[in-house]
């Protein structure tokens, strides 16, 4: 147990280190990329100074439109650009270590509440796909382990693989041509966390709404796990099913069904409820092409979004909240793992 805690310890000891290396990163890496805030400005005022037919004074001798100094000096101030890497990179950093995450270019408001704004829709997503996921990969992938190299087997093998093959995107895609509206099923919308109206629906109307809303996503994002936790489940199954105290168990004469769902199943149920950690960036997150694809304002399409226009500060506030969940998410699969099994022992 002692060498289990230095291990843990160690781990969470090198939070700060990862953390502050991959903000880093990313914060020099917008910094130097081009096309970004002040780039897009300065194109906003010489195309705003071209259409007033102004700025005859600030012609160059190429005939090119030239923003005063003092402009663009105020452009970096308000973007908070007028400083070197380095030093804006510690100003935002303890920025954040306030709390204060800064204010959308786009959306015009604190960082902070957009994130919050659309964290519980990627939840509400991402949370019905994870229990989705469980709901029919761990049965499917029991039967399977039971009928190993059986006709049953073979044929949700083929529907396993192509689960693995499409992307979960894709299959959003899919189901909105052959459902959405438009075509002859007209059974989802074509985008959207709710309708316009919502709240005016009777209870009924509203669930049904919300579930037109929520079935093309979830399946996106079971697509995307359907295949690594039927077959995880499947293999941690058939390698119980062959381990020493099953065979004696049933030396002992206990039925096959209490060996196989007691015994065996308990244990294989381990690696796939260790790998939970590992979701939560998911869970927490969205994905952002499911999200684009369903047209879902939950966090992936808010990061998208921010990328496509250059919206520094949220950027760099949904960096900072995935960094945070995939590292602790990777620590708490570990724990789980060491909590599950008292085989584990993590070494100091």
């Amino acid at each position: 147990m002692h060498g289990m805690t230095r291990y843990f310890l160690r781990r969470l000891l090198l939070i700060p280190p990862t953390f502050l290396c991959i903000t880093f990163l990313v914060y020099a890496a917008l910094r130097l990329v081009p096309g970004g805030p002040i780039e897009q400005a300065e194109f906003q005022i010489r195309l705003a100074m071209m259409e007033e037919g102004g700025g005859g004074g600030l012609m160059d001798r190429s005939g090119e439109l030239q923003i005063p100094e003092s402009a663009m000096r105020e452009l970096q101030r308000y973007y908070r650009l007028d400083r070197s890497i380095p030093v804006g990179y510690l100003h935002w950093l303890g920025g954040i270590l306030r709390l204060d995450f800064g204010r959308s270019y786009v959306h015009g408001e604190p960082v902070l509440g957009v994130l919050a704004a659309r964290l519980p829709v990627s939840l509400y997503f991402g949370l019905i796909g994870y229990l989705a996921a469980w709901v029919l990969c761990i049965p499917l992938g029991v039967l399977k382990a039971v009928r190993h190299r059986s006709a049953f087997d073979t044929w949700t093998s083929v529907l396993v693989f192509l689960g693995h093959a499409v992307p979960g995107f894709v299959a959003c895609l899919l189901l909105l041509v052959l459902f959405g509206g438009g075509s002859w099923w007209d059974l989802v919308p074509l985008g959207g966390f709710r309708s316009e109206g919502w709240e005016q629906l009777g209870p009924a109307a509203r669930a049904l709404d919300q579930l037109r809303h929520t079935w093309v996503p979830v399946a996106g994002y079971l697509v995307g796990g359907f295949a690594a936790m039927t077959m995880l489940q499947k293999n941690s199954l058939l390698e119980n099913l062959g381990a020493d105290y099953v065979r004696t168990a049933f030396a002992k004469g206990l039925s096959e069904g209490r060996v196989i769902f007691v015994h065996a199943l308990r244990n294989s149920l381990i690696p796939v409820f260790a790998n939970i950690g590992n979701a939560l960036g998911l869970l927490f997150a969205g994905s952002f092409l499911i999200e684009k694809t369903c047209n879902i304002p939950g966090m992936g399409l808010l990061g998208y979004e921010a990328v496509i226009q250059r919206d520094y500060p949220v950027i760099l506030g949904t960096l900072v909240f995935l960094v945070l969940i995939r590292l602790a998410g990777n620590i708490l699969s570990d724990a789980a793992w060491a909590l599950l099994d008292p085989r584990v022992r993590f070494e100091g």
